[in-house]
Protein backbone atom coordinates (compact mmCIF):
# COMPACT_ATOMS: atom_id res chain seq x y z
CA UNK A 1 0.00 0.00 0.00
CA UNK A 2 1.29 3.38 -1.17
CA UNK A 3 0.86 6.03 1.15
CA UNK A 4 -1.87 7.94 -0.61
CA UNK A 5 -3.67 4.73 0.36
CA UNK A 6 -2.58 4.80 3.73
CA UNK A 7 -3.70 8.22 4.02
CA UNK A 8 -6.82 7.74 2.86
CA UNK A 9 -7.28 5.15 5.19
CA UNK A 10 -6.00 6.67 8.45
CA UNK A 11 -8.41 9.69 7.72
CA UNK A 12 -11.41 7.40 7.09
CA UNK A 13 -10.40 5.68 10.58
CA UNK A 14 -10.05 9.49 12.52
CA UNK A 15 -13.87 9.98 10.45
CA UNK A 16 -15.25 6.96 12.12
CA UNK A 17 -13.91 8.26 15.40
CA UNK A 18 -15.24 11.50 15.02
CA UNK A 19 -18.97 10.06 13.92
CA UNK A 20 -19.02 8.60 17.65
CA UNK A 21 -17.98 11.98 19.55
CA UNK A 22 -20.35 13.68 21.64
CA UNK A 23 -20.46 17.40 21.32
CA UNK A 24 -18.31 17.85 24.71
CA UNK A 25 -15.73 16.19 23.01
CA UNK A 26 -15.23 17.77 19.88
CA UNK A 27 -14.83 21.01 22.37
CA UNK A 28 -12.35 19.47 24.13
CA UNK A 29 -8.34 20.16 24.42
CA UNK A 30 -6.33 18.16 21.97
CA UNK A 31 -2.87 17.66 22.69
CA UNK A 32 -1.95 20.66 20.57
CA UNK A 33 -1.56 23.40 22.63
CA UNK A 34 -4.31 25.87 22.09
CA UNK A 35 -6.61 23.65 19.97
CA UNK A 36 -9.75 21.76 20.75
CA UNK A 37 -10.60 18.53 19.13
CA UNK A 38 -12.80 20.82 16.44
CA UNK A 39 -9.68 22.96 14.87
CA UNK A 40 -7.18 19.66 14.92
CA UNK A 41 -10.03 18.41 12.09
CA UNK A 42 -10.11 21.51 10.72
CA UNK A 43 -6.41 21.51 10.38
CA UNK A 44 -6.06 17.96 8.71
CA UNK A 45 -8.21 19.57 5.68
CA UNK A 46 -6.80 22.64 5.75
CA UNK A 47 -4.48 21.56 2.49
CA UNK A 48 -6.98 19.89 0.81
CA UNK A 49 -8.07 21.58 -3.01
CA UNK A 50 -5.80 24.36 -1.90
CA UNK A 51 -3.27 25.49 -4.42
CA UNK A 52 0.03 26.65 -4.19
CA UNK A 53 -0.76 30.41 -4.46
CA UNK A 54 -3.51 29.94 -1.63
CA UNK A 55 -0.35 28.32 0.48
CA UNK A 56 1.47 31.59 0.02
CA UNK A 57 -1.14 33.88 0.75
CA UNK A 58 -1.70 32.25 3.68
CA UNK A 59 1.59 32.08 4.25
CA UNK A 60 2.02 35.54 4.17
CA UNK A 61 -0.96 36.20 6.27
CA UNK A 62 0.70 33.78 8.89
CA UNK A 63 3.32 36.44 9.46
CA UNK A 64 1.54 37.94 12.80
CA UNK A 65 -0.60 34.65 13.45
CA UNK A 66 0.84 31.43 12.33
CA UNK A 67 -0.08 29.98 8.68
CA UNK A 68 -2.03 26.76 10.23
CA UNK A 69 -3.84 28.86 12.78
CA UNK A 70 -4.76 30.96 9.59
CA UNK A 71 -5.95 27.97 7.85
CA UNK A 72 -7.68 27.11 11.38
CA UNK A 73 -9.46 30.10 11.28
CA UNK A 74 -10.79 30.02 8.30
CA UNK A 75 -13.03 26.76 9.19
CA UNK A 76 -14.04 28.22 12.76
CA UNK A 77 -17.47 28.91 11.59
CA UNK A 78 -18.01 25.31 10.81
CA UNK A 79 -20.04 22.66 12.96
CA UNK A 80 -18.54 19.79 13.70
CA UNK A 81 -20.93 17.71 11.43
CA UNK A 82 -19.62 20.11 8.92
CA UNK A 83 -16.07 19.42 9.39
CA UNK A 84 -16.69 15.83 9.47
CA UNK A 85 -18.42 16.26 6.16
CA UNK A 86 -15.44 18.06 4.80
CA UNK A 87 -13.43 15.59 5.93
CA UNK A 88 -15.05 12.43 4.42
CA UNK A 89 -15.26 15.07 1.37
CA UNK A 90 -11.41 14.82 1.67
CA UNK A 91 -10.63 11.30 2.79
CA UNK A 92 -7.65 10.75 -0.58
CA UNK A 93 -5.38 13.61 0.21
CA UNK A 94 -5.30 15.52 -2.79
CA UNK A 95 -3.21 18.82 -4.72
CA UNK A 96 -0.80 20.27 -1.31
CA UNK A 97 -1.98 17.55 0.63
CA UNK A 98 -0.54 14.81 -1.73
CA UNK A 99 2.59 15.97 -2.01
CA UNK A 100 5.64 14.05 -1.87
CA UNK A 101 3.78 10.99 -2.58
CA UNK A 102 1.28 11.37 0.14
CA UNK A 103 3.73 11.08 3.20
CA UNK A 104 3.47 14.31 4.39
CA UNK A 105 -0.71 13.70 4.56
CA UNK A 106 0.59 10.83 5.87
CA UNK A 107 2.14 11.79 8.77
CA UNK A 108 -0.10 14.77 9.77
CA UNK A 109 -3.00 12.64 10.05
CA UNK A 110 -1.46 9.69 11.92
CA UNK A 111 -0.01 12.17 14.72
CA UNK A 112 -3.13 14.55 15.15
CA UNK A 113 -5.29 11.15 15.01
CA UNK A 114 -3.38 10.50 18.57
CA UNK A 115 -3.52 13.77 19.21
CA UNK A 116 -6.73 13.38 19.54
CA UNK A 117 -7.41 9.81 20.68
CA UNK A 118 -5.20 10.46 24.05
CA UNK A 119 -6.81 13.10 25.44
CA UNK A 120 -9.77 11.33 25.26
CA UNK A 121 -8.43 8.42 26.33
CA UNK A 122 -9.48 6.27 23.26
CA UNK A 123 -6.36 3.94 22.25
CA UNK A 124 -6.27 2.08 19.56
CA UNK A 125 -3.10 -0.43 17.34
CA UNK A 126 -1.89 1.67 14.43
CA UNK A 127 -0.86 -0.57 11.74
CA UNK A 128 2.29 -1.33 11.92
CA UNK A 129 3.09 -0.27 8.01
CA UNK A 130 1.37 3.32 8.68
CA UNK A 131 3.27 3.82 11.83
CA UNK A 132 6.77 2.36 10.40
CA UNK A 133 6.72 5.12 7.70
CA UNK A 134 5.28 7.57 9.68
CA UNK A 135 8.45 7.65 12.09
CA UNK A 136 10.71 7.56 8.83
CA UNK A 137 9.16 11.16 7.85
CA UNK A 138 8.91 12.40 11.46
CA UNK A 139 12.32 12.06 11.92
CA UNK A 140 13.61 14.55 9.10
CA UNK A 141 10.22 16.66 8.34
CA UNK A 142 11.63 19.87 8.57
CA UNK A 143 7.87 21.04 10.10
CA UNK A 144 8.38 19.26 13.07
CA UNK A 145 10.92 19.48 16.05
CA UNK A 146 11.95 15.94 15.58
CA UNK A 147 15.22 16.21 14.02
CA UNK A 148 16.60 18.78 16.94
CA UNK A 149 14.47 15.99 19.40
CA UNK A 150 16.33 12.82 18.14
CA UNK A 151 20.14 14.03 17.55
CA UNK A 152 22.60 11.88 19.48
CA UNK A 153 20.32 9.34 20.56
CA UNK A 154 19.75 5.85 19.27
CA UNK A 155 15.40 5.42 18.83
CA UNK A 156 14.61 1.65 19.46
CA UNK A 157 10.71 0.70 19.21
CA UNK A 158 9.94 -2.29 21.62
CA UNK A 159 6.98 -3.47 19.31
CA UNK A 160 7.92 -2.82 15.61
CA UNK A 161 11.79 -3.73 15.54
CA UNK A 162 12.08 0.13 14.15
CA UNK A 163 15.55 2.28 15.36
CA UNK A 164 16.95 5.23 14.25
CA UNK A 165 20.34 7.24 15.22
CA UNK A 166 23.28 6.43 17.53
CA UNK A 167 23.90 7.92 21.15
CA UNK A 168 22.23 6.87 24.20
CA UNK A 169 19.50 4.76 23.49
CA UNK A 170 15.65 5.59 24.00
CA UNK A 171 13.37 2.75 24.06
CA UNK A 172 9.54 2.08 23.68
CA UNK A 173 6.60 1.64 22.06
CA UNK A 174 6.79 2.67 18.59
CA UNK A 175 2.86 4.88 18.71
CA UNK A 176 4.78 7.04 21.79
CA UNK A 177 7.75 6.88 19.85
CA UNK A 178 6.58 9.02 17.42
CA UNK A 179 4.67 11.05 19.61
CA UNK A 180 7.29 12.30 21.62
CA UNK A 181 9.70 12.84 18.58
CA UNK A 182 7.02 14.90 17.32
CA UNK A 183 6.91 17.25 20.17
CA UNK A 184 4.11 15.70 22.86
CA UNK A 185 5.49 15.88 26.39
CA UNK A 186 3.19 13.28 27.17
CA UNK A 187 4.33 10.72 25.21
CA UNK A 188 8.03 11.16 26.08
CA UNK A 189 7.07 9.76 29.61
CA UNK A 190 6.34 6.49 28.39
CA UNK A 191 9.72 6.02 27.12
CA UNK A 192 12.53 4.59 28.68
CA UNK A 193 16.90 4.61 28.35
CA UNK A 194 19.70 6.69 29.10
CA UNK A 195 18.63 8.99 26.42
CA UNK A 196 15.16 9.52 27.44
CA UNK A 197 16.47 12.49 30.02
CA UNK A 198 18.18 14.08 27.04
CA UNK A 199 14.93 13.54 24.59
CA UNK A 200 12.48 15.27 27.35
CA UNK A 201 14.90 17.95 28.00
CA UNK A 202 14.19 18.88 24.49
CA UNK A 203 10.21 18.92 24.13
CA UNK A 204 9.47 22.31 25.16
CA UNK A 205 5.71 21.50 25.93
Amino acid sequence: MDCVEMATAERTELADLLATLTPEQWEAPSLCEGWRVRDVVAHVTSFDGVSLVDMLRRVIRGRIVHANQVFVDELAPLSAQQLLDRLRAHLRPERLAASFGGRLALLDVTIHHQDIRRPLGMPRQIPADRLRQALDDCVCSPELPAWHIVRGVRLTTTDLGWTHGSGPEVAGPAEAMLMAIAGRASAVRELTGPGQPVVAARIVN
